[in-house]
């Protein structure tokens, strides 16, 4: 049976994308080294990687998202703010910050998760942190590099501040090829909009 590698995942506005692009330009110029930096237009909101799966599962996973979004109306979130994981003195992934209406999120993320459960996907153990990964640093990057990428972080100032209308929640497929991630929709689901109530 094929597999294939997919995620779930809240796709972006392709205005936040070409931020992110600048922003990664504007990084980029501090020429700091030892960094492996993301595709920002391959860049997604991800709420639970499923790996390697068989293609027949799609269906059932799908019917599960289809579980978890009920009773969840569209919500709004913002991208803003840079930073580091686990701290700006020893980094080891470059992020942007997601605010706005993180609880509705976060219920989704945990929805998911039991909901998948059953499936056979084990739930994740951290605690969900939603954000935006921009760039991971190698592994053999020294001390004095990973505080250098922090000082940089530090004064790179990104005020803009994009806005999500989370409308829809997405299967998505990933692709490895030698030319990058090549991206693709399974299945979208949109969030479960009340019912309009009736003119009395």
């Amino acid at each position: 049976m094929e597999q294939i590698r997919s995620f779930i995942a809240i796709e972006l506005p392709e205005e936040l994308k070409l931020g992110l692009a600048q922003l990664q330009d504007r990084l980029k110029s501090g020429k700091q080294s030892g960094v492996k930096w993301v595709d920002p237009y391959g860049i997604h909101l991800t709420l639970k990687f499923l790996g390697n799966i068989e293609v027949d599962r799609t269906g059932a996973i799908t019917s599960a998202i289809e579980a978890t979004v009920q009773g969840i109306s569209p919500f709004h979130l913002e991208i803003k703010d840079l930073g580091a994981f686990p701290n700006l003195r020893r980094v080891q992934v470059i992020w942007v910050g997601v605010s706005g209406e993180v609880d509705k999120l976060g219920q989704l993320q945990q929805r998911i998760e039991s909901n998948l459960t059953p499936l056979g996907f084990t739930a994740e153990a951290r605690s969900f942190t939603p954000h935006l990964t921009l760039a991971r640093l190698q592994n053999q990057a020294s001390l004095d590099e990973r505080q250098g990428w922090g000082q940089l972080i530090a004064n790179t100032k990104f005020e803009a501040v994009y806005s999500i209308e989370v409308e829809a929640i997405n299967l998505m497929r990933s692709q490895l090829t030698r030319k990058g991630t090549i991206y693709s929709r399974i299945s979208s689901i949109k969030l479960n909009r009340p019912l309009p109530t009736a003119a009395t």
